[in-house]
């Protein structure tokens, strides 16, 4: 008997490949410090979606991708405006 349910990503995995990561993790990413990635956040300026879970900040990895790599549709730059990281 075949079995119909897709094989979940183990636990290790899935702690190599976090969804989010912190606001302060990002922000160094984006090359910023502590307080401007607070400021920005609770301002809603970050260049990238963040959420709030509880009293804590989250940014997902799939959209800190998306701003960190570079596009490779025509030349098109994917930045938002004003951005000059």
């Amino acid at each position: 008997m075949t079995s119909t349910i897709p094989a979940q990503p183990q636990a290790t995995e899935a702690l190599e490949r976090p969804e989010v990561v912190s606001l302060l993790t990002a922000g160094r990413l984006l090359g910023m410090g502590r307080t401007k990635a607070y400021r920005l956040a609770k301002a809603g300026e970050l260049p990238c979606r963040v959420l709030r879970i509880g009293g804590r900040y989250a940014v997902p990895v799939r959209g800190l991708r998306a701003l960190l790599e570079p596009t490779t549709r025509g030349g098109n730059d994917s930045r938002p405006a004003g951005w000059d990281g």
